[in-house]
């Protein structure tokens, strides 16, 4: 069962809710469900740990270091929890645990080296014997509010830059994926983490959310979820930070002179993997009609050759969807599109929380599978004629998260990065292509801020000025 931890103390919540496994539908769990006052006593506890802690930066980074080390000597055990909660696949969850213990580690090596900069007072007029430096401070507690569809190094994205700079932390997970979050916090302990400056409380978003956003004791909010909540969160916090990871409608650009053989496997990976339901996930893929005849039957018979079922059984691909809701809705999603005149190339079927890998053609920018974020195993392809025509078509959409561009013409590579409105331009990578060093984020209603423990440091430290005249 999963606890609460308040105050230092792991405890019950006011209530309990089953976790059911997402391929079977058993139970394996049970989530506490906090109370308002179990809520409020976390905000407190986490305010009481920031005001008393005395970690020095250097402790910091033995901390975090510790916790990358002992999170990877857990790897199979984190990878059979992920299985059951999220519906990872083998490949997926130790993916996952891998690229947290990197996040863990760039935060650990962050704690080090965060500095301000010096300023040069005497280079304004009349100035003399006054030098000028800023340092940076902790803002004082980070709420960290995370999703299910990467339940551990999603929520160390936040949790490791805010402690790195001297902040406590409140988390609240996902509903979905409570025990990874468990699984972090007591590592974090077990690694030296002062029990009162990580605080982690379970329940639904929609009742517990807004109790968080309403403490101004809070002093920055950290979110990766949709765009209607980074609106609601945006408005309550004011003047308080924010750093908001929000929805996606990604694109791929195939261009004529692409290797295909070195586009289709990551193309077709970031559709696929965790079952599309990943934030920069190709939706919209984009192929030049010059090779569309040669590119299209290879991309489909890629995509045809990906398992889906059992994400227990070690060759599976592709495992459940987090709900059967959310499949089934990306199922009528599908026969929706097909009524107005798309075509599936492969895929298609449907069965509780499963969802075959699907391919659409001759899609148009109206229906839901390309003008929604369909955060399914759903590509659907168009074709263009130029490269203009591709780049205006992705642009044209309210989000701008991250977008691949495959081409051998670095005068195109150059101009497309020029003109592509994303907080993410990769060549000859897909939408998908991410290293946790780089700072990560989107622009237009995909939100603002960036994760990457260099990035997220600066975000969730305040920088003060320090002048002295002499």
């Amino acid at each position: 069962m999963s606890k609460l931890l308040i105050g230092g103390e792991w405890m019950d919540g006011e209530s309990t809710q089953s976790l059911t496994d997402k391929f079977t539908g058993a139970v394996y769990g049970e989530m506490a469900v906090a109370s308002a006052a179990q809520v409020e006593a976390a905000v407190t506890g986490a305010v009481a740990g920031q005001g008393t802690s005395k970690l020095a930066p250097y402790d910091r980074f033995k901390i975090l270091s510790t916790a990358a080390r002992i999170l990877e000597s857990r790897s199979n055990r984190l990878v059979d929890l992920m299985r059951v909660e999220a519906g990872f696949t083998r490949a997926d969850g130790e993916n996952e645990v891998r690229r947290c213990v990197q996040t863990l580690e760039l935060s650990a090596e962050e704690a080090k080296r965060l500095v301000g900069e010096m300023v040069p007072m005497e280079a304004a007029q009349g100035v003399k014997n006054r030098v000028g430096f800023t340092i940076r401070g902790p803002r004082g507690v980070v709420c960290a509010i995370t999703p299910f569809n990467s339940p551990l190094n999603t929520v160390a994205h936040k949790v490791g830059p805010a402690l790195a700079g001297g902040n406590s932390v409140v988390i609240k997970p996902s509903e979905f994926t409570p025990l990874t979050a468990v699984e972090l916090c007591k590592v974090l302990i077990e690694a030296g983490l002062p029990a009162n400056l990580v605080a982690l409380v379970h329940g639904d978003g929609s009742i517990i959310g807004p109790q968080l956003l309403a403490d101004q004791r809070i002093a920055f909010y950290a979110f990766t979820g949709s765009t209607r909540v980074g609106r609601e969160i945006q408005r309550a916090a004011g003047l308080r930070g924010t750093q908001l990871e929000l929805g996606s409608i990604a694109s791929t650009i195939v261009c004529h002179d692409a290797d295909i053989d070195l586009a289709i496997p990551k193309i077709v990976n970031a559709g696929f993997r965790k079952a599309g339901q990943v934030c920069t996930s190709v939706q919209r893929l984009y192929v030049d009609r010059k090779i569309a005849d040669e590119f299209i039957p290879k991309f489909v018979a890629a995509a045809r050759a990906m398992k889906f079922g059992d994400p227990g059984d070690p060759s599976t691909v592709i495992g459940p969807m987090i709900t059967v809701q959310h499949a089934q809705r990306a199922s009528s999603w599908i026969a929706e599109a097909v009524s107005g005149g798309a075509e599936i190339l492969t895929g298609g079927y449907c069965e509780r929380g499963l969802l075959e890998p699907t391919v659409l053609y001759r899609v148009t920018d109206k229906m839901k599978v390309v003008c929604e974020e369909i955060f399914a195993p759903v590509v659907s392809i168009a074709v263009f004629d130029q490269l203009d025509e591709a780049i205006a078509r992705a642009n044209a959409q309210p989000f701008g998260l991250s977008v691949g561009v495959f081409t051998s013409n670095l005068h195109d590579a150059f101009s497309a990065a020029r003109a592509l409105r994303f907080g993410g331009i990769h060549i000859n990578e897909a939408s998908s292509a991410r290293v946790d060093v780089m700072p990560f984020g989107g622009v237009k209603d995909s939100g603002f801020g960036r994760e990457g423990p260099a990035y997220a440091i600066r975000e969730m430290t305040e920088e003060r000025l320090v002048t002295i005249a002499y």
